[in-house]
């Protein structure tokens, strides 16, 4: 198997100690919500409190380590959605020398700049990563850069791989461990670690729905390119999943979950409010994967893999999940266009604890304004049972309200 003087158990507990010179110390998290939720005993991996915001900085330092000083003097060349792009500039740092850094087009604005902070120059190409990419390894040859594969490398493998040698650490009889899969590095290096600490642990990788190549691979025996990937996890947004790892995972990995983009959205909300932490939509994977679980009364892990999201997606998703969540509602009522019908409507909502967020009354709804002007009414509530009670109330004062998609 390619790789195999890289993925094996002296690699990694040597990667293990090479790569706490970089990384902070993330210690599982309880999860009292999710355990509830589940019936198992839930535990986060929050790799969103690295200091480049995610896991990557662990393969890329990895990885840099194990070079001849002759490549690293090159100057380094990766491709990467965001994280990796990160993770290889800070590495590039420690080390003192030079990266160059491909990244989609679409990439968050967050991930661009902190790249750029860390001194790397960043070069945009492409709308999905494997455009990055190929771009990237156009420019290795014509400069003589060393590259670094963000996820279709044993050695970077390697150092994601450590992850799962801190999780049977610290939680030696864990059951399963939730991976997020983009390309596979993630996955390839905590399933074949955890595979050779203990055969009995389970390792589920978790992919996005819109860029689920993993699992298309998986069910057809050979690496196999999505024509297209569309998905919100942007840090998985990847149409193939790397050859030279294809036969770990193919070993290792147990099962592969998909997960819809609005799944997503409400993990997000779940995160923020019950755990107060920010996890990219990417690092969302795992968790949105909880309720998808086919077992209970077992000990389980989920890898949150990064944290970097720029404030307009974030905005986007908070109000999004809201929506989701029957937080906030739109109804549409036509009322007659006389005095006090207003005030009977407010006072409908005010009775059953409404908060009224925007109003809009449209007067020119209908030629005959007497018969129905229309007032759209944006409200928060405290969930479904709370939106339907209002609801119940406006048709009991008979508004016959509709219910129309939100517009914040």
């Amino acid at each position: 198997m390619a790789g195999s003087e890289m993925l094996t158990l002296d690699r990694f507990e040597e990667a293990s100690e090479i790569v706490k010179n970089v990384t902070a110390d993330t210690k599982l998290v309880f999860s009292e919500t999710f355990s509830a939720r589940t019936g198992n005993r839930v535990y986060l991996k929050p790799e969103n409190m690295q200091v480049t915001g995610a896991y990557k900085i662990r393969g890329a330092y990895y990885k840099i380590s194990t070079m001849s000083p002759e490549d690293r003097e090159k100057g380094l060349i990766t491709a990467s959605a965001g994280n990796h792009a990160q993770g290889v500039a800070y590495a590039a740092k420690a080390y003192g020398v030079k990266a160059t850094i491909v990244m989609p087009t679409t990439t968050p604005l967050i991930k661009v700049e902190r790249t750029r902070a860390y001194g790397a120059e960043v070069v945009l190409y492409g709308d999905v990563y494997d455009d990055a990419c190929a771009r990237a390894l156009e420019l290795a040859d014509e400069f003589g850069y060393t590259f670094i594969h963000p996820f279709d490398d044993p050695a970077v493998a390697t150092g994601q791989g450590t992850i799962a040698m801190e999780i049977v650490k610290e939680l030696p009889l864990v059951d399963y461990i939730l991976v997020p899969v983009g390309g596979g590095g993630l996955a390839t290096g905590i399933s074949t670690l955890a595979k050779l600490l203990n055969p009995k642990i389970k390792v589920i990788g978790v992919e996005p729905a819109g860029a689920n190549c993993l699992q298309v691979s998986l069910e057809k025996g050979e690496v196999t390119t999505l024509p297209a990937v569309n998905t919100i996890a942007d840090g998985t947004a990847v149409k193939r999943p790397g050859e030279v790892i294809f036969p770990y995972l193919q070993q290792n990995l147990d099962e592969v979950i998909t997960v819809e983009d609005p799944e997503l959205v409400v993990a997000f909300l779940d995160m923020v409010e019950n755990h107060k932490m920010i996890v990219e939509n990417s690092g969302l994977l795992t968790v949105a994967a909880l309720k998808h679980l086919q077992f209970k009364d077992k000990r389980v892990v989920s890898v949150l893999s990064g944290g970097n999201m720029d404030v307009i997606t974030m905005s986007s998703v908070v109000q999004n999940g809201l929506i989701a969540r029957d937080r906030i509602f739109t109804v549409s009522v036509l009322l007659p266009d006389r005095p006090g019908e207003l005030v009977r409507v407010s006072t409908a909502i005010a009775e059953m604890q409404g908060n009224v967020i925007k109003l809009e009354h449209n007067q020119f709804y209908s030629t005959n304004r007497n018969a129905a002007v229309e007032l759209r009414i944006t409200l928060e509530a405290f969930g479904t049972e709370h939106k339907n009670n209002i609801i119940k109330a406006l048709e009991e004062g008979g508004f016959r309200p509709k219910l129309i998609h939100p517009v914040l």
